[in-house]
């Protein structure tokens, strides 16, 4: 097996990185940044983008998962969702702890085998659930839990994106629920520390017919219980022109909160004629910072430092939500979480 560095050697750490396409890209030159990494290695089956990438950050490119895995200290999965588990599992077998972008698996079936299969081996595995690092987001958890805003009874949350993916993108991700509003799934449980026991689901096309033909929704709208009997509205659509959109509000008896509403969110306002100046591009955009202290935390996670801030086994609970927002959907019927283990 592979070992990792001790906890007193963390400034030579050579950090895998599997895929250099758009968020593969963005790890690479947060990786190359951080102080504590010495080299980042690089492997993507395109090597013109693979070498685009370390052209930009200094990395070294390397042919194949073999050649990525020999040497590293730890790795960072930002392939298709199809190579996420092959290449969790290859980790696992060499005990090389491991960051994946959000799913592990394609489905609910292969993300519980491989949620069991990366307990059995004892492997650090963080999931990329980015909201768990942006700062409005972990205050608004911390007003929550430490109780500031007394019962929470109600939560708002969206995901909404300016403009549709490609069609081939929306083919195979999965749907709008497992795709796009999982992240609000994982961020309400994570910030109220409750569990979802219950979802009612709808969606709607207006927009291209590629989301039809994919039997997926651009729009959607799921109402989530909560264990403690509170609610949470969360929406999502691929169609906001006013700019990307993410916002969490967490109503209580005794106060309100929102993460997420900045100078720039694009919200104009009807009532005071006023606009945000710079609208959010999109989700790299956003939360630019939360990306770094994302990968700041595996790295030291990888060392040997602090606690894992998202592990598999909080992935495939966010990952349950959305399977019963989209049979709720489908069945055009509530849907109890129990239905689903």
């Amino acid at each position: 097996m592979q070992t990792s560095p001790t906890e007193t050697d963390h400034t030579s750490m050579r950090i895998g990185l599997a895929g250099a396409g758009r968020i593969g890209a963005r790890h690479a030159t947060t990786l190359a940044s951080l102080p504590a990494v010495d080299r980042v290695v690089v492997s993507d089956p395109d090597r013109t983008r693979a070498a685009e990438v370390a052209d930009r950050t200094g990395a070294v490119v390397v042919d194949g998962v073999a050649e990525l895995l020999a040497g590293v200290d730890a790795l960072v999965v930002a392939t298709p969702t199809e190579g996420h588990a092959p290449l969790i599992r290859r980790a696992a077998a060499l005990g090389l702890p491991t960051f994946c972008e959000k799913p592990v698996a394609a489905g609910l079936a292969e993300t519980r085998d491989l949620v069991a299969a990366v307990a059995d081996a004892d492997l650090v595995l963080q999931v990329g659930f980015q909201r768990r690092f942006d700062a409005g987001f972990r205050a608004l958890r911390d007003a929550v839990r430490a109780g500031t805003l007394g019962r929470v009874h109600t939560l708002r949350g969206c995901t909404s994106d300016p403009a549709p993916p490609p069609a081939a993108y929306i083919a195979g991700s999965g749907g709008i629920f497992r795709d796009c509003a999982v992240h609000d799934y994982d961020a309400v449980r994570w910030v109220t520390g409750r569990e979802v026991v219950a979802v009612s689901a709808t969606g709607a096309n207006t927009g291209a017919e590629f989301f039809a033909a994919a039997g997926d929704v651009d729009t959607a709208v799921s109402v989530l219980t909560l264990s403690d009997g509170a609610l949470a509205v969360c929406t999502a659509t691929r169609y906001n022109g006013a700019g990307y959109d993410v916002r969490l509000e967490a109503h209580g008896s005794a106060g309100t909160l929102v993460a997420g509403l900045d100078a720039r969110s694009p919200l104009p306002s009807a009532d005071l004629g006023t606009a945000p100046a710079e609208p959010y591009a999109g989700f790299a955009d956003r939360f630019a910072e939360a990306y770094v202290a994302e990968l700041s935390a595996f790295v030291a996670l990888a060392g040997g430092d602090g606690e894992n801030p998202c592990p598999g086994t909080e992935a495939l609970a966010a990952l349950l939500v959305a399977e019963a927002a989209e049979r709720s959907r489908r069945e055009q019927r509530p849907v109890r979480l129990e239905e689903l283990s």
